[in-house]
């Protein structure tokens, strides 16, 4: 899915480790060692504000605003059943795996469940968090089947996931062992046959960033190769448009024309959606004249909240006649970096809505020099219910963990293989764990999607271990090199005191650099607030109603940024404890 545009990361990554591997909340009760929780860190709410400049003011009623899934939702794919819109999105790393939304409006989409949230669902061990795991998901549906197939690239390769209900659960993953390369996606033609057309290196690979797109048909019970893989489009074919990295594929089927969508041009600067077109699934395609038919390349870059990177799209008509598109794109702060980066943000990929209009049979998202609309005309559609929580604009959300269970927003770094955290009498409680954020691990951590520029993550420690060494607090982190921990530690002889610490790079060690500490008294509760600011990033703290003390409040939050840490994610916000090495 994802190109070196960012990270240097290419598709040898899943040649050479992509070999085959044998609801409503977050379920990780199967196979998962339940031990009783001791000598816990207990946080008794959790609140997240964002207040981006581009989300004030007010819009009209039959006005939306982009994005629509603001924050780390990148690699967006929308199937249509009825009058019901169901979205599912790549999560790398993370868990659980590949969220899935529901809409009625297009506008509206709130949070079902979760594909993969099973710890035996998919090996996501010592996964690096933004460059491996779950790449670019596709969601289709026929005879009341749910589908969902995508690659989990450093644990398994190709596979494919069904379910009656997209809520869950899912079934258990069939791998596609015959199935080479990245991002495949399924079609099912009139006649029922059943497709997967995906990213692949060509046979003689002519450059770094030569792919290739290929299709072959398989069975629709087992999912067994029948024909061969067919080249479709060659990236290495000279054309006036990107066709570099060339990736992401869907086919659709429409007036008796199939439709080849793929971006090109890998997910940073040059990113554009191309389309082609034929009479047979598995061509001739001949490419649209005017491609790319979406980007952002090419705009002064002096422009007001430019949006860049824009592609990976899917698009579908909404039952009415008219067509959609959702795709990824990202929202940056600053544009003064090298090209080949779309610029700097922390709130990674975020999913876009825009209409598509036909033009001589071929689908347009965006007229070229066209910026991408911070706010558009609503889809014609019944309104559907506020999400809860909201996905976007801005917005304020609590959390006072008196639910039974976590909610299907938050993120777990990498999957828990034992239940180290309670939800009892209104609290989290979590099990501080040897496993360390900066050490490739599972460690003790759940947080949520940084969504906003400016944003403000506060919570209450009401109680902690009193072992030395011990710590616990707030966590903002891209990856293991990347992140920010403000935590309250024990030391030797009981005391306790308040620290930062920071890791920027993979040179640095995996405890990263103590950058602020001080002395701290009584027994709490405290509250850790960060604050965010785009460039800049804040961290203070009190007791017992006191004022906020500032133990940072003009720090660099370039390490959260994808500039910066790499990948392909956004950052990711939450509590976290830790016991002494």
């Amino acid at each position: 899915m994802y190109r070196k545009t960012l990270s240097g990361l290419f598709v040898a990554i899943c040649l050479t480790a992509c070999g085959q591997s044998g609801g409503n909340t977050v379920d990780v009760e199967t196979d998962v060692e339940t031990e009783p929780v001791s000598e816990t860190a207990n946080f008794s709410w959790f609140e997240y504000t964002g207040a981006d400049e581009q989300f004030a003011g007010s819009i009209g009623d039959d006005q939306y605003r982009n994005p629509i899934l603001a924050g780390y939702y990148p690699d967006p794919s929308v199937v249509r059943v009825g009058a019901d819109f169901y979205m599912v999105n790549s999560t790398f790393g993370f868990y659980p795996g590949v969220p899935v939304h529901h809409s009625r409006d297009l506008v509206n989409w709130t949070q079902l469940g979760n594909v993969i949230d099973r710890p035996d669902m998919m090996p996501f061990d010592r996964l690096h968090l933004g460059q491996t795991g779950i790449y670019a998901p596709t969601i289709e549906h026929k005879d009341g089947t749910f589908y969902m197939t995508t690659t989990c690239i450093a644990c398994g390769g190709n596979f494919i996931v069904t379910a009656e209900d997209p809520a869950g659960p899912w079934s258990d993953p069939v791998w596609l062992p015959h199935l080479e390369g990245i991002d495949p996606s399924i079609f099912f033609d009139d006649d029922g046959r059943m497709f997967i057309v995906h990213q692949r290196t060509p046979p003689e690979k002519s450059f770094d960033a030569h792919s290739a797109l290929y299709v072959m048909e398989v069975d629709p019970e087992t999912f067994e190769q029948v024909s061969d893989d067919v080249m479709l489009v060659d990236g290495a074919t000279e054309a006036p448009w990107h066709t570099e990295y060339i990736e992401g594929p869907h086919i659709y089927k429409v007036d008796g024309s199939y439709i080849l969508s793929a971006p090109g041009g890998g997910t940073g600067y040059y990113h554009g959606q191309l389309v082609y077109r034929s009479d047979n699934v598995f061509g001739p395609y001949e490419p649209y004249p005017g491609n790319p038919v979406l980007t952002q390349f090419g705009l002064p870059d002096d422009r007001d909240n430019p949006v860049t990177a824009t592609g990976h799209a899917d698009i579908f008509d909404d039952g009415n006649g008219n067509w959609w598109a959702v795709f990824l794109a990202t929202r940056v702060y600053d544009l003064d970096v090298p090209p080949q980066d779309p610029g700097r943000f922390h709130t990674g990929r975020e999913t876009f809505l825009l209409p598509v209009t036909w033009q001589d049979g071929w689908p347009i998202i965006l007229e070229p020099g066209e910026a991408v609309p911070a706010v558009a005309k609503k889809p014609d559609l019944p309104a559907g219910d506020v999400a809860t929580p909201p996905t976007t604009g801005n917005f304020t959300v609590r959390e006072e963990f008196d639910r039974d269970s976590l909610a299907p927003q938050w993120l777990f770094i990498r999957t828990p293989k034992a239940e180290w955290w309670q939800m009892e009498d209104g609290q989290l409680k979590l099990e501080p764990r040897a496993e360390r954020v900066g050490a490739g691990a599972q460690p003790s951590f759940i947080g949520r999607r940084l969504q906003h520029m400016t944003a403000t993550v506060e919570t209450e420690l009401s109680a902690m271990s009193q072992t030395p060494g011990d710590e616990a607090g707030l966590l903002a982190i891209q990856n293991s090199a990347h992140y920010y921990a403000f935590g309250i530690v024990v030391e030797e002889n009981g005391e306790r005191s308040i620290v930062l610490r920071r890791r920027g790079s993979t040179d640095e060690p995996a405890e990263g650099e103590v950058l602020a500490q001080s002395a701290l008294s009584g027994d709490g509760p405290w509250q850790l607030r960060m604050e965010i600011d785009k460039g800049e990033i804040a961290f203070a703290y009190r007791s017992n109603g006191e004022d906020y003390a500032y133990l940072l409040d003009a720090g660099d939050s370039s390490v959260l940024t994808t500039a910066q840490a790499g990948g392909f994610t956004g950052a990711v916000a939450g509590m976290y404890t830790q016991r002494a090495p």
